[in-house]
């Protein structure tokens, strides 16, 4: 056998695609987010001051003064790492306070963190479901790869139900005996569409059909809600719910993952599942930070008011200069590209020609033909660098022959006092 050959063959396969994926050697500015430093390869030591544009560092408070304070106080305090698994040696006091604030942000008895939300539904999911005897799974269609792993993982019993289709899920329930044990896994906001799961629906059915609810609120929390607690918060619909997930590293601008609910599931979960038990906690440096922010986006609003602010003056603004923006009703700003190669030609142009950072979105994280750029503003773009966004962004457009849709002048309104509205301004950068 041949090996190296073989891991040739299936690289120079996904280039064959234009699906091979090159990352940018990115250097963030804390206090000038969200510019950065990229670093081309082969000129390292020449680095060029980009803008980013799709970090999913959403609000900014990886580079907030309070989150990056906690963070060196407790590394000078504690050190650099956890020393342990959560049971040798590593369950540090931030992580404990930590997780008191996750369970107090969703109402529930308990949180437990894990080192990423992708391991946290890895590892809820598949221990949760294999916990209950007979259990079925039912999962949308379009859910998180990381939701997918752990709905196999788990070894029950399991079915699709069509995307945010509550018809479908309610055939898919009506079809099992009211006493069979049952989890319905959907997430509250699609990061890649940015549409919004029928909460109150599916929790409606849930109770009417004996089923339990696991919900990711990885792109929602620290986003929506008075206090950030999501998609849920907002509906008021929390309580409603019995396994809430979420991320650090979105939001919160941290790192790590979790699961809030009851004590005894959140006890089932702590002492089952392996993707837990073995592995070393996060450090002490990294709790106090989400901590931090955590606690900041509870009491203010204002960094919420300013993204959605933002969000939706660049969907504006795209829409007016003709560009394919996929409307939706969240902060998610996806521009249709619906090709591969051009798809990745068209983020390269934008970051060589107009030093704009925004990652090309091809399969498999979105269906082949639906490829796209996506965009995700923050309280910290200013308006100069939306107007620059249009301008680079139709420059692109014309340069790769992409298709225009007509343009979309719709009157922008205000989601918060202070949100400034330059529309007219937007437009005619665009023009």
């Amino acid at each position: 056998m041949d090996y190296q050959s073989r891991f040739e063959a299936a690289i120079t396969e996904l280039k064959r695609e234009d699906r091979y994926r090159t990352f940018a050697n990115l250097e963030r500015d804390a206090s000038r987010f969200p510019l950065a430093l990229w670093r081309p390869a082969g000129e390292e030591h020449d680095p060029r001051e980009v803008t980013i544009w799709c970090s999913n560092d959403y609000l900014g408070m990886g580079g907030h003064e309070a989150v990056i304070e906690a963070s060196v106080r407790a590394a000078r305090r504690h050190g650099a790492g956890a020393g342990g698994t959560r049971n040798i040696s590593g369950t540090h006091r931030p992580i404990v306070e930590l997780e008191r604030e996750l369970a107090d942000l969703h109402g529930k008895e308990a949180a437990l963190v894990f080192t990423s939300g992708w391991i946290s539904n890895l590892a809820g999911i598949s221990t949760i479901a294999s916990l209950l005897p007979d259990c079925l799974i039912l999962s949308d269609a379009l859910n998180h790869n990381s939701m997918i792993e752990g709905v196999k993982r788990a070894g029950c019993e399991r079915k699709l139900f069509r995307h945010n289709d509550v018809a479908d899920l309610e055939a898919l329930l009506a079809a099992q005996p009211l006493e069979r044990a049952k989890l319905i896994v959907f997430e509250s906001l699609y990061s890649m569409d940015g549409d919004i799961a029928p909460i109150a629906e599916i929790t409606a059915l849930a109770k009417h059909y004996g089923a339990m609810t696991y919900i990711d609120e990885v792109h929602a929390v620290g986003m929506y809600g008075a206090r950030g607690g999501g998609v849920a918060e907002r509906e008021g619909l929390m309580g409603e719910i019995d396994v809430i997930e979420g991320t650090l590293a979105k939001g919160f601008g941290a790192m790590g993952g979790y699961i809030a609910g009851s004590a005894a599931l959140i006890d089932a979960v702590r002492s089952y599942a392996p993707q837990f038990i073995f592995t070393t906690t996060l450090p002490p440096s990294v709790a106090a930070s989400a901590t931090a922010a955590v606690r900041h986006l509870k009491a203010s609003s204002a960094e919420r008011e300013r993204h959605q602010a933002n969000a939706l003056l660049v969907k504006h603004a795209l829409q007016a200069a003709g560009l394919p923006v996929l409307e939706n009703p969240s902060h998610i700003v996806p521009v249709m590209v619906r090709d591969a190669a051009k798809c990745r030609r068209a983020s390269e142009l934008l970051l060589e020609r107009h030093a704009i950072y925004i990652q090309p979105i091809n399969y498999p994280t979105v269906a082949r033909g639906t490829e796209r750029l996506r965009i995700t503003p923050t309280p910290r773009h200013s308006e100069r660098q939306v107007a620059a966004l249009v301008e680079a962004l139709v420059d692109v457009w014309a340069t790769l022959d992409l298709p225009f849709e007509a343009p979309k002048v719709v009157p922008l309104r205000r989601p918060a006092a202070d949100a400034a509205c330059v529309y007219p301004e937007m437009k005619k950068a665009a023009e």
